[in-house]
């Protein structure tokens, strides 16, 4: 029996030794240290008024689950509420709250672009992009990451070879790894001269960048050709993804998109928690100002300390390179405190191993300044 067992498990055995060797086997960590590794951008995580919205909810009825998808029972008037204030609060026409930025963003791709059509994705997208990318109807191509000649290349070669259906570009707003801003005036010029839908994941400048938190979309709302998708799980504290677009196609996925369709109802709990850090957003303007002076002092100590980084934003990675190396010195950090993960290939592309560093409200500038110490001690040191 163990040796017939043994034998089905073989491949993954083999695999998981695989990683191993190549130093990116994953597994699980607690958090422990000096947040510099959360999406917690505004420390509205643990924020008191959350927890009490929640409360508050809880005891006038509000349940736990939703029981069912959003065509069945499952869609409460917590989710309804939401997509409604958030519309308004982002500019759109409407709204729809999933699960996650994952499934929103395979919810998309797989919904809207149709057969015949051409999506056009930066190489450097979330996964879950370039999953309902793969797993969707339209042709898919792949452009060099935050260049707008390359996007406009790629539709006008498919055009010439008899492409005739819609053109759908995908971006992010604010890039995860590299922490690097998407060029959106270029990309929404390239759009509107194609006549086509601009998707932009906004999932790490919700509630950083913007007024009162809208994006780096929000001077661009009420287009009817942008798609916006707003992460309640990073800046907002929550979990959840607002989807804001126009009232049509608001329409077309809930009667067509099989993961709202088939799935159970997010939380209506979380709801009420997204609904109250939107107006955390509007009501403490001083947490979005507090994190764009720790930002900008922490890349002033980075540059006084001589280290090197391509970003400008609170997503700071150090490019090490070697996988080993890179998690080599993310122990040294934790070792010293500061809770500061590896990222190594696929999640970045190959010989790109680096610390993702993560600026948030849950530190300090004498956080940070120790931190950059610590870094450039490790760094020097014998790794």
């Amino acid at each position: 029996m163990r040796s017939m067992q043994a034998a089905r498990l073989s491949p993954y055995v083999a695999a998981l030794n695989a990683l191993n060797e190549d130093k990116r086997l994953r597994c699980l960590k607690p958090r422990v240290g000096i947040d510099f590794a959360s999406n917690d951008y505004l420390a509205l995580g643990s924020a008191p008024r959350i927890k009490k919205a929640m409360v508050a909810a809880l005891e006038a009825g509000t349940p736990v689950g939703a029981g069912g998808s959003r065509l069945l029972r499952g869609n409460c008037e917590e989710h309804e509420r939401l997509e409604t204030e958030a519309a308004q609060f982002f500019g759109a026409e409407a709204a729809l709250f999933f699960g996650g930025g994952y499934i929103a963003n395979f919810a998309l791709l797989t919904t809207l672009p149709q057969r015949g059509d051409l999506l056009v994705l930066d190489s450097l997208v979330h996964a879950s992009i370039h999953e309902g990318a793969r797993a969707g109807r339209a042709e898919c191509r792949i452009h060099a990451h935050n260049d707008p000649q390359s996007v406009e290349d790629a539709i006008r070669d498919w055009r010439a070879k008899g492409g005739a259906g819609r053109v759908w570009i995908v971006a992010e707003s604010l890039y995860s790894m590299d922490g690097d801003f998407a060029p959106l005036e270029e990309l929404v010029a390239i759009a509107d001269r194609h006549d086509a839908f601009l998707i932009v994941d906004e999932a790490h400048a919700t509630g950083a960048y913007g007024l009162q938190g809208r994006g780096l979309t929000a001077s661009y709302d009420r287009r009817d050709n942008l798609i916006v998708v707003h992460t309640c799980g990073k800046a907002l504290g929550a979990a959840g993804a607002l989807v804001t677009v126009s009232g049509i196609l608001r329409d077309f996925m809930v009667n067509r998109c099989r993961p709202f369709i088939f799935a159970t109802a997010p939380s209506p709990l979380m709801a009420v928690a997204v609904r109250e850090a939107l107006l955390i957003l509007q009501e403490e303007p001083e947490r979005q100002q507090r994190l764009a002076k720790l930002v900008s002092f922490a890349h002033r100590q980075i540059t006084s300390l001589g280290l090197h980084t391509p970003s400008t934003s609170q997503i700071v990675p150090y490019i090490v390179g070697d996988n080993a190396h890179a998690m080599r010195l993310a122990s040294a950090l934790q070792a010293r405190g500061f809770d500061i993960r590896g990222i190594r290939p696929p999640t970045v592309p190959t010989g790109t191993a680096r610390l993702r560093i993560s600026l948030t409200l849950n530190v300090g500038e004498a956080d940070v300044r120790a931190m950059l110490d610590a870094l450039v001690e490790v760094t020097r040191g014998s790794f």
